[in-house]
């Protein structure tokens, strides 16, 4: 199998029946890609596959042949966080932290295709991940925030 990960090429012979998930904690120790319920449900996985956002759980890794898989680790910048991720920490957008790899890599997906999106637009794609902690609030918020500091 072949991929580009984060922006790096990577080969690697797998056994067809694992998972995204499990090949990028487990093989390339890329560990903000969170796993909570591995059905799919609550979006600690969700990386963006192509562009897109995809649950890594629910993804063979050998499904992603050829793709280019991005996970929280290929948005946070070398030198410290993305305006994102800054929104989230100035918005108090996370609080046991479980959620947010997910949620930032979804934010990031509408932001790219939405730069000014509603509040009500903001919800509606991050409806899609859940939080136990904060009640969305906040992490809406952040999202808002970072809408405006890219505008």
């Amino acid at each position: 199998m072949r991929l580009t990960v984060n922006g790096v090429v990577v080969e690697r012979e797998i056994e067809p029946r694992r998972s995204l998930s499990d090949f990028l904690r487990e093989d390339l120790a890329l560990t903000g890609t969170h796993v909570g319920c591995e059905h799919g449900v609550c979006g600690a996985c969700t990386v963006l596959l192509d562009g897109w956002s995809a649950r890594a759980c629910l993804l063979l890794a050998v499904q992603c042949d050829g793709a280019a898989v991005t996970t929280i680790e290929g948005l946070t910048p070398a030198e410290g966080l993305s305006p994102l991720q800054e929104a989230f920490r100035a918005c108090h957008g996370l609080q046991c932290g479980f959620c947010t790899p997910g949620m930032i890599v979804l934010a990031h997906e509408l932001l790219a295709r939405n730069p000014a999106p509603s509040a009500d637009e903001i919800r509606e794609a991050l409806a899609a991940n859940l939080c136990m902690c904060t009640g969305y609030v906040a992490i809406v918020r952040a999202v808002a925030r970072a809408a405006v500091a890219r505008a």
